[in-house]
């Protein structure tokens, strides 16, 4: 079967690990995978050609021509830092600091800052923003906004700049010409997620607790975000990876992006993606493997735990650590299908990866409050090859992998003979992680799967621990 593509031709900030069950964790922080270089030759743009199409290699363009690049130089941070004291401040919650790390290093780009008024209507509600130089639009299909309480609505009166402090309350970032405006909280829910049942994960997280209030404007971030976790060296930002593209030769990166540890079937994926682009006429085609780092729901393999059990991946071989890039991308996760998706391939353009790879149901769920998805899990693949905006992009849908019974391996789902295959989601296979009952042979790299054991293991020992009262 051929792969099938469609061409729509200072101190560091602190931040708290967003999911709190891995804080008593620390074992599972490692060496980093992978360390980046500077840039060592030149960008070289070339096109190839495929049937009567062109495909546009190598490094392409951020969404509206320039990578934003929010972060203060150091030799004006301080007199910034000293013009922040005298500000009014707003308080960011954990996931609000994700989101400036997000804006600040141009994942969003050509947004440069928290969205005011006219750029949250354009978004919520054509999943694009029109660029004013030329009238182009760019995709942007998740409103990125800092909400506010009645309180600091009222204290920061008719101010023009404001403050933003972390959780820590340190000042993290400037404000600039600031937009208050109303935070429709059911219609945001509504269009974002195309439902407003109880029991979406973001939502209950985020939006039903924050402010009655939106604040817009352009942000002066003061330092690069850290989390001071381990994992900060993975935290590649869209320039470093574009500049380590580079430093390879490659001419083709295709993206991966996952918050589920790597099975044998997602390694199949990756590896036949490589080598149909090697038939195709690449000569170094380059795989960024890019787990989501910010915000996921509790029952998700924390962050932590994901990254080790990837480097057991490239350790035994199962992907190639020449041609593969591991890094952390910093966004929240919504669990809004169709919509977010958009947002995950965008965000991948502005890293430079030109092919995005795309797979059944991304981005989605189970619905909340019903037994069944929450979402057509053959939408996503077909709205990225229609998103406005996404033009460029090569989307490349991904073929069905599943466990072989009798070739006793991974391998692509032959409808021939359906009954030979078996399907091991990804609840059945943390059941499997936490009983300690071992997947079929071939499911997974043997070291990958001791992480995801010893994971659950540490999960049930403090469970039935006894809790202690402090006096």
């Amino acid at each position: 079967m051929s792969l099938t593509i469609k061409l729509r031709i200072t101190p560091s900030i602190s931040h708290l690990n967003p999911n709190p069950k891995t804080q008593k964790n620390p074992t599972f922080l490692r060496t980093p995978i992978y360390h980046s270089n500077k840039l060592a030759t030149p960008i070289v743009f070339r096109t190839k050609r495929m049937a009567s199409h062109v495909i546009k290699s190598c490094l392409i363009e951020p969404d509206g021509g320039v990578l934003v690049d929010l972060i203060v130089p150091e030799t004006q941070r301080g007199f910034k830092a000293l013009e922040a004291e005298g500000m009014e401040k707003v308080r960011l919650t954990k996931i609000d600091l994700e989101w400036v790390h997000v804006i600040s290093e141009g994942w969003a780009s050509p947004l440069k800052g928290f969205m005011r008024e006219d750029e949250y209507l354009q978004s919520l509600h054509f999943n694009t923003l029109r660029m004013e130089n030329d009238g182009s639009v760019v995709n942007m299909s998740l409103p990125i906004v800092l909400a506010i309480d009645d309180e600091t609505k009222e204290r920061i009166g008719g101010g023009k700049d404001v403050a933003l402090v972390g959780p820590d309350l340190s000042i993290v970032a400037i404000l600039r010409s600031i937009e208050v405006y109303k935070h429709n909280k059911e219609e945001r829910i509504a269009r974002t997620w195309g439902t407003t049942a109880p029991g979406l994960p973001y939502v209950e997280e985020v939006i039903t607790s924050a402010g009655n209030w939106l604040i817009g404007g352009d942000l002066e971030v003061l330092s690069p975000i850290k989390y001071n976790d381990g994992l900060d060296s993975y935290r590649l930002s869209p320039k470093q990876l574009r500049e380590e593209f580079d430093r390879r030769q490659a001419d083709a990166v295709f993206a991966f992006q996952l918050r589920n540890p790597v099975h044998n079937g997602h390694a199949l994926l990756m590896n036949d993606t490589r080598k149909r682009l090697l038939d195709l006429g690449y000569k170094n085609p380059i795989l960024l493997l890019h787990p989501l780092g910010g915000y996921t729901k509790a029952d998700d393999v924390p962050l932590d735990v994901r990254m080790e059990q990837h480097s057991k991946v490239l350790e035994d071989g199962v992907l190639d650590p020449e041609t593969t890039i591991v890094s952390i991308f910093p966004s929240p996760m919504h669990y809004a299908g169709p919509t977010e998706v958009q947002w995950h391939a965008k965000a991948r353009i502005n890293a430079g990866a030109n092919f995005y790879i795309v797979g059944r149901d991304p981005a989605g769920m189970g619905h909340p409050t019903e037994k069944r998805d929450l979402y057509d899990p053959d939408h996503g693949k077909k709205v990225l090859s229609m998103a406005p905006g996404l033009e460029k992009l090569n989307i490349l849908p991904f073929r069905v992998a599943a466990y072989d019974t009798v070739a006793k391996e991974m391998a692509f789902f032959d409808p021939s003979r359906a009954k030979d295959f078996l399907f091991i989601s990804g609840t059945k296979m943390r059941t499997f992680a936490r009983t300690g009952e071992s997947p079929p042979n071939g499911f997974m790299c043997p070291g990958g799967w001791d992480v995801l054991v010893k994971y659950y293991a540490s999960l049930q020992a403090e469970e039935a621990a006894p809790a202690v009262v402090s006096a």
